[in-house]
Order: C-alpha cells, then structure tokens, then sequence
C-alpha cells in the first residue's frame, strides 16, 4: 500500500493550527501553575484517612489560624491535600503541625512540608527558559549541519526549521494541556514536568530526523521525479518504524501513568500527550511541510 501523505497536507496543517492556537488560548487565558521550583515559597502535603473538608473550609482554617490571605489549596488523588504558600517562617511551620497533628482525620506520618526561596525559584525559572532557547538552537544548527550536502530543492537549515516548528507543535500541546489541568486541578508545573518536555524534544527530533534521513538518501538515489513523490515513498518507508517505536514507548508510560503512583501521575501524562504528538508531526506535518515549501517556491515540480 503506497498512502499520498502530502496530497492531504492541508488537512494535516488545519488539525496542527487547532491544537496548537488551543494549546496557546489556554496558555493566555489560564498560564502555568508554576510550582515552588520556580517561582519560590512554601507547600504543605498531608493525607486524610476517610472524607476531607472542602478546600474553601480548610483554606479559611488555615488563613484565620495563619493570618495569611494568599493560601492556596489543592486537592490530589483520592485523600492528599497540598497547601501552598508563600514561604513562611518556623513559627508558622509549628502551628500547621500542631493544627494538623491534633486532628484525627489525618494520617500519621503523612505530613511534609517543602519550601523554596523565591530567590532561588526565580533562578530555576531562568535557567529552565535559557535550556529551552539553547536546546532549539542547537537542533536548527545540528539538523542543519547533518542535512548540509542535501541543497535541492530544499536548503539544509529548512529541515532545521521544519523540525523545530514540529517541535514547537509537540510541547505546545502538553503545555496547553498543563495550563488547564493547572487551572481546573492545581497541577504544578515543577522540574520533573520540565524533564518530561525535555525529553519530549528529544523523542521528537529523533522521529522527524530519521524521516528526513530517509527522503536526503531518496534524493540522492534519484527516488521519483517530483519532490513529492520523494517525500511520500520516504514516508511510506518509515511509517512502521516510527509507530512501533511509539506503541512501545507509550506501553511503558501507561504502565507508569496507573501504577506509578500519584507523584508520576502527570510526569508520564505529558510525555504521553508528547510521544503521541511527536509521532504525529514526524509523520504527517514536518515531512509535508517541506514539500508545501517547494510548492510555494514553484523551484521545482512538485
């Protein structure tokens, strides 16, 4: 079966634009819940053994007793609760363990308490935007630099922005995704969620290199006589490897996403949502997108 990708590209294009403009309404409207990794202060976790009060009855508990306004509580899972705050001295630190220790609803031993200066959180915030900017630099240059002997009809640092803008596709959309559960379920973005959209780049590059690797050798064996029936063979070639490399990858997520426990909950949901987006964009918007360059340029016979 030889399937005509790039006959389809524009479908391809308007799906993509979808998810991506979604992606960065959610981003504007809502933003990150950023954790205290990066933006400092105070979290307290605790676990309730049966039925928890509702956040809007513990947060005017804890804001009387602490005579803090800025409280936010959050629930997760089934029984935990977390409370984040600005960071707050060993006074406060002692009040919230005699509240909770004196309350038998709460389980034993549950309670922990993390705290972050805003000092140093703003310094994480920094360094993770400077790895962002330096990773996709660096892909533009490497692709660029790989693909140099390929100049017809596409220039070598095109394949660089074509993988770039399939990457941009990738993470926008688990952080859509992060930006809404953000709002709707306090879900932080901390440094394994960072981690997980680090690795996202990296699967992504991989599956779009080795895509364009096979249309570079196409080329230059002479593979067709148009530029898009390179890309389309190149693509029929590799569709396989590119899904089974993502089927096996995604059963080890699900794996951990139901049995790795809360804390890896949405480390292993985002780099679902990425392997998924990635193995998508290899497939149908970065190849597709090279031939929908030529066709603008009308340098060659697409």
């Amino acid at each position: 079966m030889h399937f005509p990708f790039t006959k389809f590209r524009k479908v391809y294009f308007i799906f993509s634009g979808f998810l991506v403009l979604a992606s960065i309404l959610a981003l504007v409207f809502y933003g990150l819940n950023w954790g205290i990794d990066f933006v400092g202060g105070s979290v307290l976790r605790i676990t309730y053994i049966d039925e928890r009060p509702t956040t809007q009855e513990l947060s005017e508990d804890l804001s009387s007793l602490l005579g803090l306004e800025n409280l936010s509580v959050r629930f997760s899972g089934d029984k935990e609760v977390s409370v984040k705050m600005p960071e707050v001295s060993q006074e406060i630190k002692d009040k919230l363990s005699d509240y909770f220790y004196n309350i038998p609803e709460v389980e034993n031993g549950t309670m922990s308490f993390e705290s972050v200066s805003p000092i140093i959180g703003g310094e994480s915030k920094a360094k993770a935007q400077r790895a962002i900017i330096f990773s996709i630099i660096a892909i533009v240059i490497y692709v660029a630099f790989v693909f140099r002997k390929v100049s017809t009809p596409i220039k070598s640092w095109q394949y660089g922005i074509a993988t770039v803008i399939a990457l941009i596709h990738d993470v926008l959309i688990p952080v859509g995704l992060l930006a809404v559960l953000g709002h709707f379920a306090g879900v932080e973005f901390s440094i394994p969620i960072l981690t997980a959209l680090l690795t996202i780049f990296g699967y992504s590059v991989n599956d779009t290199v080795v895509v364009f690797d096979r249309i570079r050798e196409n080329l230059i064996r002479g593979t067709g006589t148009t530029f898009n029936e390179v890309v389309n063979q190149s693509l029929n070639e590799t569709i396989m490897r590119s899904i089974n490399t993502s089927f096996t990858t995604l059963f080890v997520l699900f794996a951990i996403f139901f049995f790795g426990g809360v804390s890896l909950n949405y480390f292993s949901l985002v780099l679902i949502i990425g392997v998924i987006a990635g193995t998508y964009s290899s497939i149908f918007l970065a190849s597709t997108l090279l031939a929908q360059w030529v066709v603008l340029r009308q340098g060659w016979n697409a």
